[in-house]
C-alpha cells in the first residue's frame, strides 16, 4: 500500500494537530468530526471543509463514515464506565460510545487513542482494557504507556497517554528519538529546546489584537484566518505584574519575589505551585503549553529572555500565541480561526504536531505491509 492511499479518520479532531502530524508523514485525512466550530474552521482552513463535521459526534451517520485505515482521536476520559452495558443512555458515555461506534463501522487496522498522562490510572482505562480484552473492541491488541513529547523531537514536556489498537497484530510504541541526556547512541538526540521554536521572533509585538478579518466557515462569520505574525500578539501586564515579571529569572517563578509583591495567597501557601509566574529557559523544552499560556499566574509561561546583569535585556511578557503555537510544533503557516480566546484553547487542547508525526512514521510501515506486526516485534 502506498503512504498517500493511507486514509484516516479525526475525531474529537480539535484545530487538527494531531491531523498536521499524520499528514506530514503522508496520511489522507477523510473524515473529521469536532464540536467546536472554531476549532472546526480552524481545521478545515488547513485540511479542506470536504471531509469535515462540525458538530456531535452522535449525529454522523453510517453513510457519512469511509472506509479508513486508522481512526484517531481523543474522547474526553470522563464516561467510559458501562461502555456497551446497561445504562446505554448515560450522558457520560456518549462520547466514548460514539467513538468506539466509528470504530466498530469503519473497521480500521489500527486505531489511536491519545489522552491525559493520568488516564492510564483511571477506572475508564481499566474498563477499556475490559473491552478490548472481551467486549467490543476484541480484535484489537492494545499497546499503550505514558510518553513525553520531548522525546519525539517537540520542543516542550508534555505527558500523555497513547494507547494504539491493533487488528493487524500487536503494534509496540514508537521508540524515543530525543532525549535530555542522549546517550552513545547515535540514533538518539538531544532535547530541542524553546530557542529552537521561538528564537528569533520579535521580542516586543506589535499589536495586542488580531487583524481585523473575517472568514466563513460551516455558515458563520467568525474572525480568521490568521498565521504567523498575525498571532504574535502582545499583552497589557498591570504595573504590578510588570514589577514581578523583572524579578523572575530563567526556570524561576513566585518564590523569586520579594514579600512586598507576593500576593495575600503566595504568602499563606509557602509550597507547591512552583511552576507559578515563572519564567521559561532558552536551554530546555518548555513546559506544557496550556490553554491559558497568556497568563504566567496559571504556570511558566514568561518569555525566557532575562538578563541578570542588564535589566534592558530582559523580555517582562507572557508568550505570544505564536510562540505558544511553535512550541506546540505548529508551522508558521498554518492557519487559525476564531478569537483571541478560541485560538488559545485550541493551540493549549492540541496533540503537538510532532508528536502524531512520530505516531504516524512509526504506524506507516505497519500499515503498508513493510513490517509485520505482532510475532516478529517480539510481543
Amino acid at each position: 500500500m502506498d503512504s498517500q492511499a493511507i486514509r484516516m479518520i479525526d475525531l474529537f479532531a480539535g484545530c487538527g494537530g494531531m491531523t498536521a502530524g499524520f499528514v506530514k508523514a503522508g496520511f489522507t485525512p477523510v473524515l473529521a468530526v469536532e464540536w467546536n466550530i472554531y476549532a472546526a474552521a480552524t481545521y478545515a482552513a488547513n485540511f479542506g471543509s470536504e471531509h469535515v463535521v462540525a458538530g456531535d459526534i452522535a449525529e454522523v451517520t453510517e453513510d457519512q463514515i469511509p472506509e479508513a485505515d486508522v481512526i484517531i482521536g481523543g474522547p474526553p476520559c470522563q464516561g467510559f464506565s458501562n461502555l456497551g452495558s446497561k445504562d446505554i443512555n448515560d450522558p457520560r458515555n456518549q462520547l466514548w460510545k460514539e467513538y468506539v461506534r466509528i470504530i466498530m463501522h469503519a473497521k480500521p487496522k489500527v486505531f489511536v487513542i491519545e489522552n491525559v498522562d493520568r488516564f492510564m490510572k483511571s477506572s475508564e482505562f481499566a474498563l477499556l482494557l475490559q473491552e478490548a480484552d472481551s467486549g467490543l473492541l476484541k480484535d484489537y491488541d492494545l499497546s499503550y504507556d505514558v510518553l513525553n513529547a520531548a522525546d519525539y523531537g517537540v520542543a516542550q514536556r508534555r505527558k500523555r497517554t497513547i494507547v494504539i489498537g491493533s487488528r493487524i497484530g500487536k503494534i509496540p510504541l514508537p521508540k524515543p528519538t530525543h532525549a535530555k541526556i542522549p546517550e552513545l547512541d547515535p540514533e538518539i538526540k538531544p532535547w530541542l529546546t524553546t530557542t529552537d521554536k521561538i528564537w528569533g521572533l520579535p521580542t516586543k509585538p506589535d499589536t495586542t489584537e488580531l487583524p481585523d478579518s473575517k472568514v466563513e466557515f460551516f455558515g458563520q462569520k467568525m474572525p480568521g484566518t490568521f498565521k504567523g505574525l498575525d498571532i504574535h500578539i502582545g499583552r497589557k501586564p498591570t504595573e504590578m505584574s510588570l514589577r514581578r515579571y523583572d524579578y523572575i529569572p530563567p526556570g524561576g517563578g513566585r518564590f523569586d519575589l520579594p514579600d512586598e509583591l507576593l500576593s495575600p495567597c503566595w504568602r499563606r501557601k509557602k509550597t507547591g505551585t512552583t511552576d507559578v509566574m515563572g519564567r521559561m529557559r532558552w536551554d530546555t523544552p518548555s513546559v506544557t503549553i496550556r490553554t491559558e499560556f497568556f497568563k504566567p499566574e496559571k504556570g511558566q509561561y514568561l518569555h525566557p529572555q532575562w538578563d541578570p546583569d542588564d535589566p534592558s535585556n530582559r523580555v517582562n511578557r507572557p508568550i505570544t500565541h505564536l510562540e505558544a503555537a511553535r512550541l506546540q510544533d505548529f508551522d508558521y503557516e498554518f492557519q487559525w480561526c476564531g478569537s483571541k480566546i478560541e485560538i488559545a484553547k485550541q493551540i493549549g487542547n492540541a496533540v503537538p504536531v510532532g508528536l502524531a508525526q512520530a505516531i504516524a512514521r512509526h504506524l506507516k510501515p505497519f500499515l503498508t505491509g513493510e513490517k509485520t506486526a505482532g510475532a516478529s516485534q517480539g510481543l
